[in-house]
């Protein structure tokens, strides 16, 4: 047995030889004795094939060194993954060239690690004499592997052990220790080795080179080797550790610097390391996947910025800019509006609207713009208008007006007396985001504006009012006030819901609930529906517009702004030029109202409604009253200024 452990040493020590080969000569052959040795080569998946290329080389340059004469060494070599293959047997090749010939010839399985069937395989059929095994020569097993075993191997090596196989395992890297103990033969440290990559599995037969031939001169002597030291016969040599080569004077150690010799692919910044590199970018750019070609870092489009409005893209970093009409602010990321405008940069004769570095000119109530878009003239200086009474300015349009007492005609420009009528009307008003809270004011005081025109009593008219944005809230029932002032001031004090716009939920709540006799609706009493909005509706309208009409609502639509006209036409009555109101601002809503009232009060002529005293319209010709005496006190205001400003000249003229 102790001749076996010393051959078998002798063997192993042969693996430090696997980075330099000797030259091939008899004085250099060590005479180890007779062994018969199988390699073992774990060839599963995990085995990379430049892994198995160092086992391959480590298996060649054990048997350069082996003494092949015939009553010497034989060598065969079996791979195994997932099964076990049987490259060559002992009694195959006689010669050192047939070997080395098969060895080249492998082809890894790369499958499974079924190592204890590998075991099992070289027991029962690798050390056979028919398979070229010699009785009363030592039988030698160094198994090669890099993983843990997927079956089980403690029986089998052990079976194997005591048949007489001196079994050596060599781990490498992700190899299992406890795995690697199980399988060797005692004593375990000088069988078990475990090494951190192949490229270094040569170590394993260090400790055993005092044995191989004679003096181990590396442990020996001073050898002065920078890195390793590795032994030959009656000599040894220095070697480098990988990445690294050696110099000129054979003893130190000089990093291989693959950037330096151009021997890379990086695209910007190759940072080297012992033989080897890794690429970097410059700074503003990101190594992309393959770790090799570089992009730029592009901020503005990752979203990773805080520009209002334009990210201007840079190596690494950003700068912000502004659309066109705008302007950027000190901090280099908000940006605020060119108002032409408010800088007094325009020729407007009465109001400037700005735009983002532009503007457009528009007319106050009662003018038209002229074809220069930049002066007005009065409407009703302008047409013929054909009132009978008196002819008031409107945006782009005008209407008429009529004497106190009287009314205007359903012509919209002759008048005639009117009689008061009793309804039961529900205002519906539009309280989303976008009305605004100050334009929210206008539409309460249109909503007053109105009611002034209605003969409010218990016995009289009746009004109710009902919010809605994103639900729907009445604000007061048709039965809860009697008396007009009342219904004003709780108007006033209606707060603005804001959120969105369900005027389809607002129709249906008010036939559902508003028109009922537990909110104070009247039989036999018209029932008038006003849908007051400034844009389109989140949900349908439809089928409730239709069922209110259906059912003898007459309904009014007044559209504000953005409003869609196709929605208010669908609410609306007929004929629709008495029912459809719209107008592009709030500040002209009190226009509407003016008309409104008096087709309120035209319902007389369907013949549907109850009849009062006549001429007792009171509420409109209040209105009309306030109107006419409006327009005296400015009347009144431009005489006296003419006068002043006559004055001021005669006091000029008389200095002269």
């Amino acid at each position: 047995m102790r001749q076996l452990c010393v051959c078998v040493s002798v063997l192993l020590a042969l693996a430090t030889m696997a980075v330099a080969r000797p030259k091939e000569g008899p004085e250099q052959k060590c005479k180890s004795g007779p062994v018969d040795l199988m390699f073992i080569i774990d060839s599963s998946r995990s085995v990379r094939p430049h892994e198995f290329e160092t086992m391959r080389k480590f298996m060649i340059d054990i048997i350069h060194m082996l003494d092949m004469e015939a009553n010497a060494t034989r060598v065969g070599v079996v791979q195994y993954s997932s099964q076990v293959q049987n490259e060559f047997s002992l009694k195959t090749h006689g010669k050192l060239q047939g070997m080395v010939k098969g060895i080249n010839e492998i082809v890894p399985l790369a499958q499974g690690t079924m190592t204890g069937l590998a075991i099992k395989y070289v027991m029962n059929h690798a050390f056979t004499a028919s398979e070229g095994d010699r009785p009363k020569v030592p039988n030698v097993a160094i198994i090669v592997t890099d993983g843990r075993p997927q079956d089980r191997v403690v029986e089998v090596a052990a079976e194997a052990r005591d048949k007489g196989i001196e079994i050596y395992a060599v781990g490498v890297a992700r190899a299992d220790l406890t795995s690697l103990r199980a399988m060797a033969s005692p004593p375990i440290e000088d069988h078990v080795f475990l090494v951190e990559s192949f490229d270094l599995i040569y170590q394993f037969g260090l400790q055993f080179q005092d044995k191989l031939c004679g003096m181990d001169l590396c442990l020996e002597s001073d050898h002065g080797c920078e890195h390793l030291c590795e032994s030959s016969p009656r000599s040894f040599h220095c070697l480098c550790l990988p990445g690294y080569t050696l110099n000129e004077d054979g003893k130190t150690c000089k990093a291989i610097d693959l950037c330096a010799g151009g021997k890379h692919d990086c695209e910007q910044i190759c940072i080297p390391s012992p033989g080897t590199f890794t690429c970097g970018c410059n700074t503003g750019y990101t190594l992309n996947d393959d770790k090799k070609t570089c992009t730029m870092i592009d901020l503005c489009a990752e979203g990773k910025h805080d520009c209002e409005q334009i990210c201007i893209t840079s190596l690494g970093t950003f700068t912000c800019n502004c659309k066109t009409g705008y302007t950027l602010n000190d901090d280099k990321i908000t940006c605020t509006m060119i108002d032409l405008c408010a800088e007094g940069k325009h020729d407007c004769e009465q109001i400037c609207i700005a735009s983002p570095g532009a503007f457009t000119c528009d007319c106050s109530a009662g003018f038209k713009l002229h074809d220069d878009k930049k002066t007005c003239t009065n409407l009703c200086n302008t047409v013929e208008h054909g009132c009978e009474h008196q002819c008031i300015s409107a945006p782009d349009s005008y209407y008429c007006i009529c004497p106190e007492g009287q009314l205007l005609a359903e012509d919209g420009k002759g008048c005639r007396t009117c009689r008061s009528a009793n309804i039961d009307l529900v205002l519906l008003i539009d309280g989303s985001k976008s009305v605004r809270p100050q334009n929210f004011e206008l539409v309460k005081q249109f909503v007053n504006q109105v009611v002034d025109s209605l003969d409010v009593s218990a016995h009289g008219t009746r009004v109710g009012l009902v919010q809605y944005s994103s639900h729907v809230r009445t604000e007061f029932a048709l039965k809860m006030y009697e008396k007009t002032d009342d219904i004003k001031k709780a108007v006033m004090n209606v707060e603005y819901m804001e959120k969105g716009t369900m005027t389809g939920l607002a129709l249906k709540h008010m036939m559902e609930n508003s028109f009922s006799e537990a909110e104070g609706a009247r039989k036999n009493i018209p029932h008038v529906g006003l849908v007051f909005t400034d844009g389109r509706s989140q949900d349908d309208i439809t089928e409730w517009a239709k069922k209110a009409k259906e059912e003898g609502i007459t309904m009014y639509a007044v559209g504000v702004g953005k409003a869609m006209e196709d929605e208010l036409r669908e609410i609306a009555s007929e004929p629709l030029d008495k029912h459809f109101f719209y107008t592009t601002d709030f500040t002209f809503i009190n226009q509407i109202a003016e008309n409104l009232k008096l087709n309120v009060c035209a319902e007389e002529s369907q013949g549907e409604i109850e009849v009062k005293d006549p001429c007792a319209c009171e509420s409109l010709v209040e209105f009309q009253q306030a109107t006419l005496s409006t327009l005296e006190q400015l009347k009144t205001k431009l005489t006296g200024m003419t006068a002043q400003l006559e004055d001021m000249e005669n006091q000029l003229l008389s200095r002269k």
